[in-house]
């Protein structure tokens, strides 16, 4: 593995929900193909109003999937096939109604049931970002606790200037410090796609 691309032949699924925040996660697709990585990214409606679709394919060079009903390339069930080939989802920038859903077992959009279909199949990173009343909501505390009992992770919120002009927590993490705990968990592990091949000789 080349020191300059410590994530060759990873596999990263990145979620975007509905936020100002989403400009940051192309800067986190462009660093993480920088590194090596694979990158699939899906989007909610919400986040395709904060930011297009075209950004992220030219990012990554890849198809950006905006729908349950949006096949794959080998017309698989894309809620499945994408948790599948990946070694770790990111949902940033993770709105309270996505932790909601996820904490709840909803899955009524693609992001919801690709966090959904994840369970057992691989990790997940959740960035928050969000007003800091909705973050410090009695609510949006009893999801994540739930959520970090299940094994997800998370990263932020950070304290900062926030896109309503008021200061405080509730600000994602910059694209920098969340590669930096994507290398933490998924290094953790040899990549699927290299796990496959060595099962397979």
């Amino acid at each position: 593995m080349q020191s300059d691309k410590p994530l060759t032949h990873y596999e990263v699924l990145l979620c975007l929900t509905g936020g100002i925040a989403c400009y940051k996660s192309a800067d986190l697709a462009s660093k993480l193909v920088q590194a090596g990585c694979g990158v699939s990214v899906a989007m909610t409606s919400a986040a395709r109003r904060f930011i297009t679709p075209l950004t992220l394919q030219t990012v990554t060079s890849r198809a950006v999937y905006r729908s349950l009903w949006q096949g794959t390339r080998k017309y698989e069930s894309g809620h499945i096939s994408l948790t599948e080939l990946a070694d770790l989802m990111i949902v940033a920038p993770a709105t309270a109604d996505i932790m909601a859903k996820m904490a709840t077992g909803i899955a009524d959009d693609l992001i919801s049931s690709l966090a959904l279909s994840s369970t057992g199949e691989c990790p997940v990173l959740i960035a928050p970002a969000m007003n800091t009343r909705m973050w410090n909501a009695p609510a949006t505390q009893a999801n994540v606790a739930r959520l970090r009992e299940w094994g997800f992770h998370f990263i932020g919120p950070s304290n900062g200037r926030l896109a309503c002009g008021t200061t405080g927590e509730g600000r994602m993490c910059e694209p920098a410090e969340i590669l930096e705990e994507i290398k933490k968990i998924m290094l953790q592990r040899p990549p699927k796609r290299k796990r496959h091949h060595e099962s397979q000789a």
